[in-house]
């Protein structure tokens, strides 16, 4: 699904998006904007836990300069869903492995959601 991440750009089924995005197990693409540039807070993924997701895989950025709020953690562990935290170019390799593990392992889609800072 995601074919490439670098500093500043990301690919996602052919096509190339040069800002955060939200990317889901359909294959959904928005733009991704939070309140602050490198603060992720509950309100930043509230409108990926509307769509009910088993996990939800956040990337920091190329660096990690990003930090993901307690709050925002929080909010991911009442509505029953996962969270996984890490540097972009990892994150997007993680998002990769589950969508394809999950279809050829369990026969469906896991229900991910991919939150991509894609600078810093």
């Amino acid at each position: 699904m995601i074919e490439e991440y670098r500093f500043g750009k990301i690919v996602i089924d052919g096509q190339e998006y040069d800002y955060d995005v939200e990317v889901d197990w359909e294959g959904e693409v928005l733009r991704w904007v939070r309140e602050s540039s490198h603060i992720i807070d509950a309100k930043d993924i509230e409108r990926a836990l509307e769509k009910e997701p088993e996990i939800i895989v956040i990337g920091t950025g190329e660096s990690g300069v990003a930090q993901v709020t307690d709050g925002a953690k929080q909010a991911a562990k009442e509505a029953g869903v996962k969270i996984l935290i890490d540097i972009t170019e990892e994150a997007v390799k993680t998002f990769n492995v589950i969508c394809e593990e999950s279809l050829e392992e369990e026969g469906e889609q896991a229900e991910v959601i991919g939150l991509f800072h894609l600078t810093c």
